[in-house]
């Protein structure tokens, strides 16, 4: 490993007394720099995605040759997300986070000057890799920096960051565009220099893990022992055990991580079955393309309040994030139902908004759950192997999938497929509901006894 990127050794203890308002500073610090980084990470990620229309125009790339590159990305992201979630988790996360914004920015510029085919792809492939440095850097950070009490509303926050960075991205795409008359290299320059400058000021503020500032980690400074499904506390952060010991010992022998890791991948079925058809299916029930188009920032924007909503509702109930879970997939089916039968406009348009929510609520709280079954020294690679699942697997079958079986069948079949995975979603739901009961009532015994 690089010596920039290696974990800062604890530093010494901070006076009794500062250590109180020292965390919060630096707790504000971390959510806002996990946010704003990932709002940068997404700047780039969807860059290439925005401006497909203007590139087949410009380059004479066909639909089919678009559709390879951002079908290879989603598979090379999903793969390096395990790797760089095993990676962040012995790394100085701070440093690791701002790194892959560096790179993924670097890439990004590189495509602003060539019009070669093979060139970009291999560029998107890097982009991939780098970008799949974010997500678990950040969700590890929040796991080291907040409390079981407060981690619910702080990871929904952070969660939201990706409909912010859809809406920069786009800002940025027409500022580009108005500044340089439409020019496609200042396009992509413009990005990677937002982003850039996103990335070096939110190393700034951001801060490793407490020991490395000197205070005491978030076990201790809140008073509150987490553990996982066989009672072990998980609060150590850094640990000497080889990945291959890791991902067999905390990962893949735990059957907790493995139901919220197949809940996700039903979900993640959910979210892009119904997203990614939008403007294809709801032509059908009578509305214009135009039209059709628009419900897509329908469906994004319409989850940010209810995802923090969700996310600070499970906090109030004690961290019960998979009964949240559950009655938001409940919910769910019950408007995929209405969704898909109904004709009429109104009733789509409410159901898609209100799908916003219900359907990214649970996503996140998923992201969050994983990394609550394993030790913190094991955070970056849940995050890893759930994202190697969600968009190996589940985000393949919500696209290829399904686009096969309605040019087959029609579109009944994309709502049987929807209903199957909404189906098997709320029945591991219902499995971890009683987990987490188990685990919270453990905690509890544990916590008492130590006070």
């Amino acid at each position: 490993m690089l010596n920039f990127l290696k974990p800062l050794p604890s530093a010494p203890k901070i006076e009794g007394h500062k250590v109180e308002s020292e965390y919060k500073r630096r707790q504000l610090g971390v959510l806002v720099a996990t946010c704003f980084s990932y709002i940068g990470y997404y700047i780039i990620r969807l860059i290439f995605t925005t401006e497909q229309v203007p590139l087949m125009k410009a380059y004479g790339f066909t639909l089919g040759q678009v559709g390879f590159i951002l079908s290879t990305f989603g598979i090379g992201y999903g793969v390096a997300k395990l790797f760089m979630g095993a990676l962040v988790d012995k790394s100085n996360t701070e440093r690791f986070l701002a790194f892959g914004l560096y790179l993924s920015c670097f890439f990004n510029l590189l495509i602003g000057f060539t019009q070669n085919y093979y060139v970009i792809l291999f560029l998107m492939l890097f982009i991939a890799v780098t970008q799949a440095m974010g997500a678990p850097a950040c969700q590890r950070q929040i796991s080291l920096w907040f409390s079981k009490k407060h981690r619910g509303t702080a990871f929904s926050i952070w969660a939201s960051a990706h409909n912010a960075g859809a809406f920069f991205c786009v800002a940025s795409v027409q500022l580009a565009t108005f500044l340089f008359s439409g020019s496609l290299t200042a396009v992509f320059v413009t990005a990677s220099v937002f982003s850039a400058i996103i990335a070096t000021a939110m190393l700034l503020i951001n801060t490793d893990r407490p020991e490395s500032a000197g205070l005491p980690n978030i076990a201790e400074y809140s008073g509150y022992e987490e553990v996982d499904e066989d009672g072990q506390p998980t609060a150590t952060s850094l640990t000497d055990k080889s990945f291959g010991t890791i991902f067999v010992q905390d990962i893949l022998t735990n059957k907790v991580v493995w139901a919220v890791t197949l809940t996700s991948m039903m979900i993640y079925i959910v979210r892009y079955g119904i997203m990614s058809w939008i403007p294809s299916y709801l032509p059908t029930k009578g509305f214009s393309v135009e039209w059709a188009k628009w419900f897509i920032g329908i469906f994004e924007l319409s989850a940010v309040p209810g995802v923090i909503l969700m996310g600070a509702l499970s906090d109030l109930i004690k961290g019960r994030r998979s009964l949240v879970c559950l009655i938001c997939s409940i919910g769910m089916a019950g408007c995929l139902v209405a969704y898909f039968t109904s004709s009429n406009h109104l009733v789509i348009t409410i159901m898609l908004f209100v799908l916003g929510s219900l359907i990214y609520a649970p996503l996140a709280l998923v992201g969050l759950m994983v990394n609550e079954a394993v030790p913190n020294y094991a955070v970056g690679l849940s995050t890893g192997f759930m994202g190697f699942f969600q968009y190996v697997f589940g985000e393949t079958m919500a696209t290829a999938l399904i686009g096969n079986l309605v040019d087959k069948f029609g579109w009944s079949a994309e709502s049987i497929v929807i209903y199957i995975a909404s189906f098997i979603a709320i029945l591991l739901l219902i499995y971890l509901v009683f987990k987490e009961r188990r685990i919270l009532k453990m905690e509890s015994i544990l916590n008492k006894q130590a006070s």
